[in-house]
């Protein structure tokens, strides 16, 4: 029983602040509490809509002040509750239906275009409310009636949602820069050298994950910023030395990765490959267990946090003896070594950074200081996620046209056939359409598999007559089921779905063979329909998009190396402006990288020279981790002013700049491409052999040299080839609209 428990015990401590498990909870409670309560008090209002509306409010990670999230979550009720009743008075005229339903599309291409993060849950829900509405045309008092609901509702799911707001009013805050320790420490289980991976697959996965952290960053430090009363919540200022410490910390990890990167290129790396496991592992862990401290600021969880920061230090110092030894005093090891004395420095920062965020650090009592491994939860925060502009995207205005144009083929087929649950054929395209033709298709499939599914499981229920307590609970666990797969799989989520479905239309009448038949045929002709509109109707490939991103990341890694070259030569320091320089770069590689994979599942005439473009991408932030490695060796005071390196800098910036004009314009001048191949390739860039040579030059000719090579390759991926059929430059405009 004690083995059991303290498993149990274990678990919990890591799964505690799961958000998935969170939101499954407050769906729960928040649905079946105004279903049973109508049911018990016979209340004067439609339960369905109560429910749903209580559910969708629940339903939303949201994040930031808690102002504004109490903002945020009350506008949403007003959203949900005015579409309901648009529905509910128009249900009885088709050309107002009509006209309602594009109104109501408009509105959530305007939340969408408010927040990538609540928008579309926003414009799904409104939509389901109003489809449902739209179903049951009996009048002004009855859809009154039914805006009542929605209202009483939400209200319900905002209760939810803040049951614990005023016993956590630091919660917003430091969830915020938890993130950045969160998607740090992803960064690094991603840097750990693996058999399970190619280098490439490796590379991919360091790409997303920092472009997660520098999401991160910036969010937790907008969320911070806009945080009200700043002078009396000294906390405050101990959080953002937190999330500056990330900040720092994540910096040295890049580099890290890419001493880590030159040094796996020997032949005798496999004789200290193992040493860096358990620095990964420990750094992993390390990074986990301050997200969770930092949140739940318990004395325990900062003495086993204290703990890791001390073992990870040791672990840091007994690699740095392995690697010299075992390189032999080589350069590339010496450099690798002052990578990981920049870490080992660093910690007590961060030790001390996190011990003042904690109220009660000095608390002593019998903690447990095993060191398990730790997970931890990645969300983002509201305060940095409105948009603002009042000018939309062009691909989102082209996916809301799309989306009215289905949603009044929709409404018109239920309502001109009469069918009984109609609504359905609208809502499927209405949740299957993405703006992205590849992520429509994955919907598409993901609903239909899940629906499926859900179908064969929950027809057995139609030879089963469920007492009311098993329905109602069958209903909850199905409810949470729903909740905590949405996020992770959209398929398990909507089969969870599909079963809870036919367990609430079990409460109302006898669900039949039809039923499951309806629900499916409405499910594979929506997502049918969705796939045509995405591939046939205003469609926007990625490929017209790309070229500029590409070129705007080539663009900051000139500005970035010309940054260096300044700094290397008049003796400047690695200061704010060189670390926003480096930061643009990073944002800018992001982007390109979100870029590709938007296009990689786009249709196959979508995507010609996609390996042209991801060879570019991939070696221009390979190109970034290298400079950044030699900003790291800014010295302040000691100019490095040598012919060879300012050289470097002026052909890496050309290079970059005619990359960048090549890629926007689709046109690359080949004469100009081979005569910097030929400079580059002549380029001697050796660092001096005599003893008084620092590792710093060392450093900065090692890591030049490794960019000479980068740059060499991005030239040659930018050189015309012979065309295949059809085939056209990444720049030039796709197939016309409607073509396939």
């Amino acid at each position: 029983m004690n083995a059991l428990i303290a498993r149990l015990r274990h678990y919990l401590e890591k799964e505690r602040l799961q958000p998935d498990l969170n939101r499954a909870g407050r769906c729960v409670v928040a649905f079946m509490v105004p279903m049973l309560a109508t049911h018990w008090w016979n209340l004067p209002i439609e339960a369905s809509f109560a429910a749903l509306a209580a559910q969708n409010i629940a339903l939303v990670d949201v994040r930031g002040s808690y102002p504004l999230r109490l903002s945020l979550l009350l506008a949403m009720t007003v959203v949900l509750a005015g579409a309901t009743w648009l529905g509910g008075t128009t249900g009885a005229n088709l050309p107002l239906a009509l006209c309602a339903v594009v109104v109501l599309m408009i509105l959530g291409g305007l939340w969408r275009h408010l927040s990538a993060d609540y928008g579309p849950s926003l414009a799904t829900a409104s939509g389901l409310l109003f489809l449902i509405a739209l179903a049951h045309p009996e009048g002004v008092a009855l859809a009154n009636r039914n805006l009542l609901a929605v209202l009483a509702g939400g209200a319900w799911g905002v209760l939810v949602q803040g049951a614990l707001w005023p016993f956590h009013a630091q919660h917003s805050l430091r969830r915020a820069v938890s993130d950045s320790w969160t998607t740090l420490s992803d960064l690094l289980a991603a840097m750990a050298p693996s058999e399970k991976m190619s280098p490439v697959e490796r590379q991919q996965l360091i790409a997303q994950c920092q472009a997660a952290v520098r999401t991160a960053l910036d969010q937790a430090t907008a969320t911070l910023t806009a945080a009200p009363a700043r002078g009396k919540r000294p906390y405050l200022r101990q959080l953002e030395e937190l999330n500056l410490a990330a900040a720092r910390f994540s910096t040295r990890c890049m580099a890290l990765n890419t001493s880590l990167e030159t040094l796996m290129e020997r032949q005798d790396f496999d004789a200290i490959a193992s040493g860096f496991d358990p620095v990964f592992v420990s750094l992993t862990n390390s990074a986990r267990s301050i997200a969770l401290t930092v949140v739940s600021r318990q004395p325990s969880h900062l003495a086993s946090c204290e703990v890791r920061l001390h073992r990870l230090g040791n672990l840091l110092r007994a690699l740095q003896d392995r690697i010299l030894t075992q390189t032999e005093q080589a350069p590339d090891g010496a450099q690798m070594t002052f990578i990981l004395q920049q870490i080992t420095g660093i910690l007590p920062t961060i030790n001390q950074s996190l011990r003042a965020t904690i109220e009660r650090a000095d608390e002593h009592s019998a903690f447990s200081l095993e060191l398990f491994d730790v997970q931890t939860w990645t969300l983002r925060p509201l305060a940095s996620a409105l948009n603002l502009e009042w000018r939309p995207d062009p691909a989102l205005v082209r996916f809301i046209a799309r989306t009215t144009v289905l949603q009044l083929i929709g409404v018109a087929a239920f309502k001109l056939l009469h069918f009984d649950r109609g609504y359905w054929l609208p809502l499927t395209m209405l949740v299957v359409l993405q703006p992205e033709y590849g992520a429509t298709r994955i919907r598409a499939g993901q609903r239909v598999i899940g629906t499926l599914a859900g179908s064969v499981l929950a027809s057995v229920l139609l030879w089963l007559a469920l007492p009311l307590p098993v329905l109602m609970t069958a209903m909850g666990v199905t409810m949470a089921g729903f909740a905590f797969w949405l996020k992770r799989n959209y398929a398990i989520a909507v089969f969870f779905i599909t079963l809870f479905v036919v367990l609430v239309t079990e409460m109302s009448s006898r669900v039949t063979l039809a039923f499951t038949v309806e629900r499916l045929a409405a499910n594979a002709a929506g997502g049918a329909l969705a796939l045509l509109a995405a591939l046939l109707f205003w469609p926007v490939w990625e490929r017209q998009r790309l070229p500029g991103l590409l070129a705007r990341s080539l663009r900051a890694n000139r500005d970035f190396v010309r940054l260096l070259g300044d700094r290397l030569g008049a003796g400047g320091s690695y200061d704010a402006v060189v670390i926003a320089a480096k930061r643009e770069v990073e944002l800018a590689d992001g982007v390109v990288f979100a870029s590709l994979a938007r296009m990689s599942v786009d249709p196959k005439n979508q995507q010609l020279q996609l390996e042209d473009a991801a060879n570019l991408a991939n070696g221009n932030q390979r190109l970034a981790r290298a400079l950044t490695v030699v900003a790291l060796h800014l010295t302040p005071g000691t100019p490095l002013d040598r012919p060879e390196l300012t050289k470097f800098v002026e052909l890496a910036a050309t290079s970059l700049d005619l990359l960048a004009a090549a890629t926007e314009s689709g046109r690359a001048e080949a004469d100009r491409l081979a005569a910097l191949r030929h400079k580059l390739d002549r380029l001697a860039l050796r660092a001096p052999k005599n003893t008084d040579a620092s590792a710093r030059e060392h450093v900065v000719y090692s890591q030049f040299g490794r960019c000479t090579t980068e740059l060499g390759a991005m030239l040659i991926a930018a050189m015309p080839r012979t065309p295949a059929p059809n085939d056209r430059p990444i720049g030039e405009p796709g197939l016309p609209s409607g073509s396939s």
